[in-house]
C-alpha cells in the first residue's frame, strides 16, 4: 500500500498551512512540508538567527547569523522544492497581525516556543475556523496534539501557573527538533488528508532518554 497515493500528492498543492516560528521545530517543518509538496506555506517569525541555533535549527548557519528566520526560510524552500509558495511574515504573531497571517489558512503548526504565544494563536485558530498541530520540545522530551477548533487542549496543557523557559532551562539536542517536527508533519497531512488517525484529544509524550512513547487522553 502507498503511503500517499499520486491523487493525494496532487491534492497537497491545494492546501495553506500556516507554520509560526521558524526555529527549531519550525525550521524542520517548513522543510517537510515544502519536500512533500504543501502548495503554500505562511512562514511566521520576527526573530534572527544567533550562533547558539546552530546546534539544533535547520535553517541557521553561519552564513545567516544575524538574518531574519522566516526570510531564510523562504529563501531556503526557493532550492529545496520552488514549487511551493513560502511567504515570509518577518514579524511575531499577536493580536494585531493574526487576521492578516492566519485568516485563510486550512492549518496552522505551533512551532513557537512560549505558552502566552500558544495560546493566543490557540483562540486565534479558533476564531477563523483552523486547527492546530502543536509540538513543543525541551531536552530529552517532547509533545505532539492535534486541536481541532474549539477543543482548547492547549488550556489543559498549559494549566494557570505553568511557567515557560523549559527549552531555555534543559536545552535541546540535535535530535530533538527534527523528531517532534516529524510527528507534526505526519499529524499534518493525515489531517489535511482525512487519512489515518490523529492525536485529537491525546497528547504524545516523548521521552527519548527512556525510549518511552506514551499517549493520555484529554
Amino acid at each position: 500500500m502507498e503511503a500517499l497515493t499520486e491523487e493525494e500528492c496532487l491534492k497537497l498543492k491545494s492546501f495553506k498551512v500556516g507554520v509560526i516560528g521558524c526555529g527549531g521545530l519550525g525550521g524542520y517543518i517548513i522543510e517537510m512540508l515544502s519536500r512533500i509538496g504543501v502548495g503554500y506555506i505562511a512562514a511566521v517569525d520576527g526573530d534572527v538567527f544567533q550562533r547558539s541555533n546552530l546546534n539544533r535549527q535547520i535553517l541557521s548557519s553561519s552564513l545567516s547569523i544575524g538574518k531574519n528566520k522566516a526570510r531564510e526560510a523562504k529563501d531556503r524552500m526557493m532550492y529545496v522544492n520552488p514549487d511551493v509558495k513560502v511567504e515570509a511574515f518577518e514579524e511575531m504573531l499577536n493580536e494585531n497581525n493574526a487576521e492578516r497571517i492566519l485568516k485563510g489558512l486550512d492549518l496552522a503548526v505551533d512551532a513557537l516556543d512560549n505558552i502566552d504565544s500558544r495560546l493566543l494563536l490557540q483562540s486565534k485558530a479558533k476564531e477563523y475556523n483552523i486547527p492546530i498541530i502543536h509540538g513543543s520540545i525541551g531536552g530529552w522530551y517532547g509533545q505532539v496534539t492535534t486541536i481541532l477548533p474549539g477543543d482548547n487542549t492547549l488550556k489543559f496543557i498549559y494549566r494557570e501557573g505553568t511557567k515557560s523557559g523549559i527549552e531555555k532551562k534543559l536545552g535541546n539536542p540535535s535530535f530533538i527538533p527534527p523528531l517532534i517536527a516529524s510527528i507534526q508533519v505526519s499529524e499534518a497531512i493525515k489531517l489535511l488528508l482525512n487519512k489515518g488517525d490523529i492525536l485529537r484529544k491525546k497528547i504524545l509524550f516523548v521521552d527519548i532518554l527512556n525510549n518511552d512513547f506514551n499517549i493520555i487522553e484529554v
